[in-house]
């Protein structure tokens, strides 16, 4: 698939990784920086979403939110999705069955006043309790790459997606884009109870934020895990 990411934010917040090991499946380890796991919240959308040899007028455009973490097998680093939420009907199905992603139905709207986003996120799905997300958020300095062996580059820099399919088989799919184009992030978060349907309660402290304006993706096919590193 191809597709073209719009106004991105990057929340995430430090949790011990006992509360994230039981909710991990076989096979993966959970990654750790600083001695802590992290929750992630992204919101941001998504225009131009196709197979890859489609022409840009047949693709999709939608909002989207994921709440993720972090994880590894001996090769591969990456994100472990634990929830996405989507408004397109046809979408959220189709990457259900193709990808075996915890995809939900949500009510979102996002609208742009200058330099600042409003997204606003109502899960809706009668495959999971409800959930909410509100907040505000704009760019508030200048476009950076992240440095190696960094905070901004562990959280954001994840090339690889784990699934696990209907037969509990644990596959993982290939992410190709540039570097982010990071920049530093205000936000005024209203609501956000994203993370109760796992039973996780976020640490009252302000979540490490970063904004991405654009970046054009390929995801790959999702194949099965082995135990040769790619």
């Amino acid at each position: 698939m191809i597709m073209r990411w719009h106004d991105l934010l990057f929340l995430h917040w430090p949790v011990p990784p006992e509360l994230l090991r039981p909710l991990i499946p076989k096979g993966l380890e959970l990654d750790i920086f600083d001695g802590y796991a992290w929750i992630g919240i992204v919101p941001f959308r998504m225009t131009h979403v196709r197979p890859r040899y489609f022409p840009p007028f047949a693709g999709w455009a939608f909002p989207e939110m994921n709440v993720r973490t972090y994880v590894w097998s001996p090769g591969r680093s990456g994100v472990w999705f634990f929830s996405l939420d989507a408004t397109s009907w046809v979408a959220v199905r189709a990457a259900r069955a193709w990808y075996s992603l915890p995809y939900y139905d949500a009510r979102i709207t996002v609208q742009s006043q200058r330099e600042t986003v409003h997204y606003r996120s109502h899960r809706v799905d009668r495959k999971s309790t409800g959930a909410e997300f509100h907040a505000s958020y704009k760019p508030t300095g200048a476009v950076y790459r992240s440095a190696p062996e960094t905070l901004d580059r562990w959280l954001t820099d994840r090339y690889c997606l784990y699934a696990v399919d209907r037969q509990g088989r644990l596959g993982y799919g290939d992410i190709h884009h540039p570097p982010w184009p990071l920049q530093p992030a205000e936000v005024e978060l209203r609501v956000n109870t994203m993370t109760q349907p796992l039973g996780i309660k976020l640490p009252e402290l302000t979540p490490v934020a970063h904004f991405a304006r654009r970046l054009d993706v390929i995801a790959w096919n999702v194949e099965p895990l082995t135990s040769t590193a790619a």
